[in-house]
């Protein structure tokens, strides 16, 4: 890992050389460190896998009613600008025996979105971890993000918002179960 920081930090001063920029001068001679530090920890998912996050972090619970865990933090970087996306990510699920300890779909969230990453892809690999993992009966998974490659350039588009969802189980096949899902998401919080 230090010797991927050493590469990254020499490619940010020939970038910043390319850009116009004197990467010696005083503003800018730690940038290349930094730059390099923070893409290694807002990619840091690729060097985490989902049996080690998790960490068998399962509890059995004889329950068919869902779980959800609303407005769970989500910040990535879009893989074709590598600008951030930020927001909120919405999971919910029936058992099937078992429960998560719940910090560890946060965790497991946060190991997929610190990728590069297309919002839509990301919603899938959360949802499909909750289903492979603990064998649910069904999944949803629901992230609204804004993205600074709409807003900043590009378009410029300040106030668009993405939503995507996967679903999964009873939760595709059933529609009762499908509007539980929806409209626990849509109340108000406590």
């Amino acid at each position: 890992m230090e010797n991927n920081t050493e590469k990254i930090e020499n490619l940010v001063h020939e970038l910043l050389i390319a850009l116009g920029e004197d990467p010696t001068r005083e503003g800018l001679l730690k940038t290349p460190k930094r730059i390099a530090e923070s893409l290694m920890y807002l990619t840091s998912g690729y060097r985490k896998d989902l049996e080690t996050v998790i960490n068998n972090a399962f509890f059995i619970q004889e329950t068919s009613s869902m779980i959800i865990v609303k407005d769970i933090e989500v910040y990535s970087l879009c893989e074709h600008h590598m600008l951030p996306f930020f927001g909120r990510c919405h999971i919910g699920y029936i058992p099937n025996g078992k429960v998560f300890g719940v910090s560890k779909l946060a965790r497991l969230v946060d190991m997929y979105a610190r990728r590069l990453q297309i919002q839509e892809r990301l919603t899938e690999q959360i949802s499909h971890a909750v289903q492979d993992s603990i064998h649910a009966l069904g999944v949803g998974v629901m992230i609204e993000a804004r993205h600074l490659c709409m807003m900043m350039r590009g378009v410029e588009k300040q106030n668009s918002m993405l939503i995507s969802s996967s679903l999964l189980g009873s939760f595709r096949t059933n529609a009762s179960t499908r509007q539980e899902f929806l409209s626990l998401l849509a109340r108000e919080q406590v």
